[in-house]
Parts: C-alpha cells; sequence; structure tokens
C-alpha cells in the first residue's frame, strides 16, 4: 500500500515537472501552434508513398546495428597470426580487420545476425532509396516545388553508393580487396591527376597501409553525418511542400486529402518500422551474405572467381567488362579510355542527367506551375519511355557484370556473352523506349474507348435483328474522375525557320515529347471543370490539408 502511494506521488510529480517544462518552452518558442499543425499534417494514403519510408526506416537499422559492429571491428591492416575458432585459417597471416571480423562473425555471440542484419539491411536501403526516386519520376513528383526534393534524393542516392562501397570494402577478405583493387585502377585512370590521386588516397602503391582506417573513418562518420542532415532536411521539405497525391474525387492541385499524422499515420508508421525490422531480421537469420570466411583473407596476387560486388554497384562491373581494351598514350601520360570511359564518364553523366533532368523537363514544357497531383505513368508516354530504357540498360550492365557466371552456367561462349551484350546496351534501351511509349499511348486509347462506350457489363443480349452483342455499363464516377483529371502540356508552338537555334530546338523537342497524345471524349464544361481542379495554388500559397 505504502509503494503505491510512492508510486502514484512520483508519478504525479513527473507529470507535474513534464507540464511546467512545456509551458515554459510555450512561452518563448511557438511550440503548440508548430506541433498542432504537425499532428494534423494529412498524409495521403497509398502504398506507393511508403518507399521512402522503408529508406527511413532501413537508415535508422543501419545506425542502431553499425553501432553495435563499431565495438568490434579493428580497421588495422597490420597482419597478425589469426587465432580464432576457425580451423581452416588457424596459424594464417590476417590483417587486423580480418581478424576482427571473423571474431565478430563466429566468436561473438548474435555478432553473425547483427553483420548480416547490416549489409541486408544496406542492401535494402540503396534498393527502397532508387525505387523511391523512379516513383518520383514516373509520377512527375519532381517538378515545382520539389526540385530541391529531387537535387536532395539523387545526392542521398549517390553518398548510399559511396557509403555502401566503403563498409564491403572494410573486411579486407578478398572479395572486397578485388573490389579495392578494382578502385585504385578506376582512380588511376583518371587522366594526369589519376596516379596522384590514387598515390593519396592509398597513402602510397596499392596496396597501402591506410586505406582501410580512412574507409572506415568515412563509413562510421562523415557519410553518415551528411546523409543524417540531408535526410532531416528532406523531412522538413515534405513537411512544408505537403505531400504529392494521386488524382480522385474531392482531390485537387490545391488540397492534400489524407489521414493526420496522429494517430492514425503515426500508428501505421510504425508498424511499417516493425515490419521493416522484422523482415531484415528473418532475411539475417536464414540467408547468408558474404561469408568472409569462405574467401579467404585479401592477398593482392590472387583474385576469386566469379567475384561481383554487391548489385548497386554491378553495373560498373558490366561496363568495365562490356568495353573494349582501349589506351593511348599522350605526352607521356597512359589515358586508359577502357577505364575511365565505363567506370568515371558513365556514371558521371548518369548522376548529371539525374540532377538536370527536372531543369530539362521544365525548359522542354515551359511549365512554371506548381504541381501537386501525380502523373500517371501512361499520360507521359516519353518520360515513361525514357525511365524504362534507363532501366533496361541498367539491367543490361548488370547481367554483364556476371557473364562469366552465366557462361560458366549455362556452357556459352565467353566473348559470344560479350559481344551480345555490347550489342543489347546500345539496341535494348531504344526498343524498350519505342515499347514502352506505343504501350502508354494504347492503354491511352483503350481508356478514351471505356470513356465513349463504358465497361463491359459480362452479359450478352439479342437484339430485334437476332444479333448478339455485350451490353456496356458506365464507369463509376471515381473511375471517370481519375481518368479525365490529368495535366498534359501542349506542344510549344513552332518559332519558324527564322528562330534562333535555342527556340527550334526547344520546340522540336516540345513536339517530340508531347505530340503523341490521346485526346479524351470531353465536353467543354468538363473541360473547364478539369483545368480549375488542376489549376495550381496561387502565388506563394501551399495546397490546403484535409
Amino acid at each position: 500500500m505504502l509503494l503505491g502511494r510512492r508510486r502514484a506521488r512520483a508519478g504525479a510529480r513527473a507529470r507535474q515537472g513534464a507540464f511546467r517544462t512545456y509551458v515554459v518552452l510555450d512561452r518563448r518558442t511557438p511550440a503548440s501552434e508548430l506541433a498542432g499543425r504537425l499532428l494534423r499534417k494529412a498524409f495521403p494514403d497509398h502504398w506507393s508513398f511508403l518507399l521512402g519510408e522503408i529508406a527511413l526506416y532501413s537508415f535508422v537499422l543501419l545506425v542502431l546495428t553499425g553501432t553495435y559492429l563499431t565495438l568490434f571491428f579493428d580497421p588495422s591492416l597490420a597482419e597478425v597470426p589469426y587465432r580464432g575458432s576457425y580451423e581452416p585459417l588457424r596459424g594464417v597471416l590476417v590483417s587486423e580487420a580480418y581478424a576482427s571480423t571473423l571474431h565478430l562473425s563466429l566468436d561473438v555471440r548474435g555478432g553473425l545476425l547483427i553483420r548480416q542484419m547490416h549489409h541486408w539491411a544496406a542492401l535494402v536501403f540503396v534498393a527502397s532509396i532508387g525505387v523511391h526516386m523512379l516513383r518520383v519520376f514516373f509520377t512527375g513528383a519532381f517538378r515545382r516545388p520539389r526540385e530541391t526534393n529531387w537535387f536532395v534524393g539523387v545526392t542521398l542516392f549517390l553518398l548510399a553508393l559511396v557509403e555502401g562501397f566503403c563498409g564491403y570494402s572494410l573486411p579486407d577478405d578478398l572479395l572486397s580487396g578485388t573490389g579495392l583493387r578494382t578502385a585504385d585502377s578506376i582512380v588511376q585512370s583518371i587522366p594526369v591527376v589519376g596516379t596522384y590521386l590514387a598515390f593519396f588516397l592509398w597513402g602510397g602503391q596499392y596496396p597501402g597501409e591506410v586505406i582501410d582506417r580512412r574507409l572506415y573513418i568515412t563509413h562510421v562518420l562523415f557519410v553518415p553525418g551528411v546523409m543524417a542532415a540531408l535526410i532531416v532536411l528532406h523531412l522538413i521539405m515534405v513537411v512544408y511542400l505537403k505531400h504529392t497525391q494521386w488524382s480522385g474525387r474531392g482531390r485537387t492541385n490545391r488540397n492534400v486529402v489524407g489521414k493526420p499524422l496522429f494517430p492514425v499515420y503515426t500508428a501505421k508508421s510504425l508498424g511499417l518500422l516493425l515490419i521493416v525490422f522484422g523482415l531484415v531480421a528473418a532475411m539475417s537469420a536464414v540467408a547468408q551474405i558474404n561469408p568472409i570466411w569462405s574467401y579467404g583473407p585479401f592477398r593482392a596476387d590472387q583474385v576469386s572467381t566469379d567475384a561481383q560486388p554487391d548489385w548497386y554497384v554491378g553495373f560498373l562491373e558490366g561496363a568495365l567488362r562490356l568495353m573494349p581494351g582501349v589506351e593511348w598514350n599522350v605526352a607521356g601520360h597512359t589515358v586508359m579510355w577502357n577505364v575511365f570511359l565505363p567506370a568515371v564518364v558513365l556514371p558521371a553523366l548518369l548522376f548529371l542527367v539525374l540532377y538536370l533532368y527536372p531543369v530539362f523537363e521544365r525548359w522542354v514544357t515551359g511549365d512554371t506551375a506548381e504541381h501537386h497531383l501525380c502523373d500517371r505513368p501512361r499520360d507521359r508516354p516519353v518520360r515513361t519511355g525514357l525511365g524504362v530504357a534507363a532501366l533496361v540498360g541498367y539491367a543490361v550492365l548488370l547481367m554483364a557484370g556476371g557473364n562469366d557466371v552465366i557462361a560458366t552456367e549455362f556452357h556459352a561462349d565467353l566473348n559470344l556473352l560479350t559481344w551480345l551484350f555490347r550489342a543489347a546496351f546500345f539496341l535494348a534501351p531504344v526498343a524498350a523506349f519505342l515499347l514502352t511509349r506505343r504501350v502508354c499511348l494504347a492503354l491511352q486509347r483503350h481508356e478514351r474507348r471505356l470513356l465513349a462506350e463504358g465497361e463491359e457489363s459480362g452479359q450478352v443480349q439479342q437484339d430485334v435483328a437476332g444479333g448478339m452483342g455485350e451490353t456496356h455499363r458506365p464507369l463509376g464516377a471515381e473511375r471517370r474522375y481519375r481518368l479525365l483529371v490529368r495535366e498534359i502540356p501542349r506542344p510549344l508552338e513552332d518559332p519558324g525557320p527564322g528562330a534562333p537555334l535555342r527556340q527550334r530546338l526547344r520546340a522540336g523537342l516540345s513536339a517530340w515529347y508531347y505530340a503523341d497524345r490521346v485526346e479524351l471524349p470531353l465536353t467543354d464544361e468538363e473541360r473547364r471543370e478539369i483545368s480549375g481542379r488542376t489549376a495550381g495554388p496561387v502565388a506563394g500559397g501551399v495546397p490546403e490539408e484535409e
């Protein structure tokens, strides 16, 4: 009884202290106003909007598991005799990094599970960022006013690749050492400054003695710090700019319809957090990844067969394998085009295109309005075709990175496979673009027929002349709204042959982007209503939340 009274008094004092702290804070800052607005923030309810949250929760899991791993890992490359529990390597000279990773994996209770969770979470993190960016690209969510968030997202994706490579290279096993050997060749392929840069990074001639420590600091401090800051900025921009939403009844370009942050969306988000943690833990418990004891310690004169990096940098491996061996000697400097073009120029062009695409599309369309409704990919056939072509090109490079494995497993000629992948890298994206554009236009024509005739009812009737035919019923209001309310820019007018080249180029690209379109059967009243629904907020305004 006495213990219960003490607990009650302690709880009362705690609540009173918390209330006083809140009052002090509220009198000096707009805490109540900001908290109220944040808790009432509306989040549209659609599964595709959860992809970014999966990336966020994967990052949280990476921080938690990575913190645990730092307690046991030693990034030193100094060689010591291995004295752990793995018998095949007992007495072999290995680096401190490799020995500490083996100790963590095989001798620390739960260490292998945490290490595998860290690795799997890294793969999920990069994959979820990539798929989230694809969703943003295909739905046009990178347009004004969200260009800054697109730039932040591309930077996060780039940093995720760097972070993954640094972590992948730390154990100093034969597989990660092969990756560092490749990285050294890539750095040295940069004309003029490459050899100096490689000497600085590795602290001397390859393999050097300091690269693992530098990668370790980069992996646990520099890149995670920058990524955490960018994630916070990204979330602040999402809150400030409001969320995009799919077209539907009651949803316009001037409002946001969804569930409030608390308690509905908070409960859903917490459930997703637990699902991500649980699935990553389950995969780590049943699916082995990166068994460094099987690869053995790194030796500069050895390389394992069918060695491939993690999937997110596999396209670089494929590009290196497809590039012919071309080297020039210019003024005493060797220019290794066979490494420089696929491993330096290609990824640089890739990220340059990602950064500049929102600016390019705005220039082509001349569209400076705000957009808060998501585009359906079929309504933008050229943009969708370009995205699919890029994915196909990436898939070709990824498969080319395993051409030796494919040749071994299917008893195929490796040289023939290389030439097939070379041809596919140039031809497959073009074919994918043309096919995707035609599919998008075909889907638009199908929807026009649905709007004009209605959807099939499944009932067959006989007319007075004896003919048989299927009846149709009008589309429901929700589906009809979704099909009709869309934003498709008109091509810019042709400025004529006497106009400057820049204007003629812009008009030509605009016609290529938006000339192919399927007009829907609309009345003048419906056109006016759609224009009102898709009109953006007033200057300086933000969408209202419902």
